[in-house]
């Protein structure tokens, strides 16, 4: 397991939106924007899904995915490998917060599950000399 560094799971956190990059069994490429997610610890990060349909099924089929966030000339790519919970302590402590963010914005929202990343390897995507380099 590679970790966060505080730097990197403050810039997380800041992030409104972060990229979702799965893949289908056969490798075809998916990507999709998600701003429900939170650091479990520095390894592990949660992703909530209310919408994915491509996503959720690449995901079932080849569970290697990787989160791209950035801000300005700074950012991470985290690759690893998800486990999707449906039910559990963690997936009801998922849907209240959905259902919290969803009353505060006024737009209906509900989890269907909890995405699990366990954070395998660490990239920089910041421009420059060090762009794609691994870091962790």
């Amino acid at each position: 397991m590679a970790q966060m560094t505080e730097r990197m799971q403050e810039l997380f956190n800041t992030v409104r939106t972060a990229i979702l990059s799965t893949a289908t069994a056969d490798g075809s490429p998916n990507a999709v924007p998600v701003g429900a997610k939170k650091i479990i610890d520095a390894e592990t990060i949660l992703i909530s899904d209310q919408f994915f349909n491509k996503t959720l099924a690449n995901m079932k089929a080849n569970p290697r995915v990787a989160v791209t966030f950035w801000e300005g000339h700074e950012g991470y790519q985290l690759k690893g490998s998800v486990t999707i919970e449906t039910s559990g302590q963690r997936y009801e402590e998922t849907a209240r917060w959905i259902q919290e963010m969803s009353e505060k914005a006024g737009f209906p929202l509900k989890s269907k599950g909890a995405v699990i990343l366990h954070i395998e390897e660490i990239f920089g995507v910041s421009p420059g000399p060090g762009a794609g380099k691994k870091l962790v």
